[in-house]
């Protein structure tokens, strides 16, 4: 049983007699010190004695300024529920790493059946709110970039191939279905967008940051759908895309329908990209005619793009099954 299952096990227990209570307060890193719950400021206020034994806690500064005296005291599980007697409350911060030495103390205390335990707590004092892990991300990103050699070199241009191989790791990962996998590919795909933030940080000429790069995106996102964040009205996908389209036409301010279709991308890829910009911005080309194979590729691809296909997908999936039966023929194992 871990310390937290201990401690969770029976947080709703009455005391026997006035034995009273030892409260775990925990707080997250990742929300500003001082941001505390409603009920953690009740607890605080109305405790006997609040212990912490790192004096560098965060939280200290903040209680200090709100009148909460705060003892630097390093208790045993023991003396802990002796202090508690006749009724106390008793409140402890623990450190980063939990304090694991008291937390299993007061479990094998309350295990052992031999002590008049007091009510035992674990108290949230401040919550993750969704999307907080990034902040660890953003910092462990910032001391590898000044701590590892091989990453402090590391430039856009270096980088670029490695944003290509994770991106097509991705593909793979969703394609196969691999839940493991895709939590892991994406993982990878975010640390190519985290580590180009934090080297453009550096530049002396138009310095960045990850910040700078959310923000733009949110600004696009809350642009690009006036039917979430405005008064335009979209019933279905086809709305959707026509309001994407369009918002960003206004956007880039481009000449042509094929400005910003970004000629290295696989070939299939690329005509399917182009038969699509050509047939959403209602222009009527035909397909150019000439001999060999490429120009057939190049009548399937928008012949797919037209029936709501991706080519590449569609010849990944073909060419998965080709080695399959490659490897079928050679007696070796899908």
């Amino acid at each position: 049983m871990t310390d937290h299952d201990a401690l969770s096990a029976h947080p709703d227990r009455p005391a026997d007699g006035d034995t009273g209570r030892i409260v775990l307060l925990t707080t997250s890193h990742r929300v500003a010190p001082g941001l505390l719950s409603w009920p953690a400021w009740q607890t605080l206020r109305s405790a006997d004695r609040v212990l912490c034994t790192d004096p560098g806690h965060p939280q200290l500064p903040y209680l200090r300024e709100a009148g909460i005296p705060v003892e630097q005291e390093n208790p045993d599980a023991a003396g802990l529920v002796a202090e508690c007697a006749g009724g106390r409350t008793v409140v402890v911060l623990p450190t980063g790493e939990g304090d694991r030495h008291l937390t299993d103390g007061l479990a094998r205390m309350a295990g052992s059946g031999r002590f008049a335990m007091p009510g035992l707590e674990l108290l949230p004092g401040s919550y993750d709110l969704p999307g907080a892990r990034l902040l660890d991300l953003v910092q462990v990103m910032d001391r590898v970039r000044r701590e590892c050699p091989w990453t402090s070199r590391k430039t856009h241009e270096g980088l670029a191939k490695y944003a290509i191989e994770e991106a097509y790791e991705l593909v793979e990962a969703i394609e196969t279905g691999d839940r493991g996998e895709l939590l892991e590919e994406l993982g990878d795909v975010l640390l190519q967008v985290v580590f180009h933030a934090r080297i453009a940080e550096e530049s002396e000429e138009d310095p960045f940051s990850i910040d700078d790069v959310a923000g733009a995106l949110v600004a696009k996102l809350v642009h690009r759908h006036p039917h979430v964040f405005g008064d335009a009205e979209a019933e279905t996908p086809e709305d959707v895309h026509e309001h994407w389209q369009r918002t960003k036409a206004e956007e880039k301010q481009r000449e042509s329908v094929t400005d910003g279709v970004p000629l290295g991308q696989p070939g299939l890829a690329l005509a399917a990209k182009l038969a699509g910009r050509a047939r959403a911005g209602g222009i009527d080309v035909a397909l150019p005619r000439g001999e060999g194979i490429g120009y057939e590729l190049l009548a399937l691809a928008a012949r797919a793009e037209a029936e709501g296909v991706e080519p590449e997908t569609a010849l990944r999936a073909a060419a998965r099954a080709y080695r399959d039966a490659i490897r079928a023929a050679e007696g070796v194992g899908a």
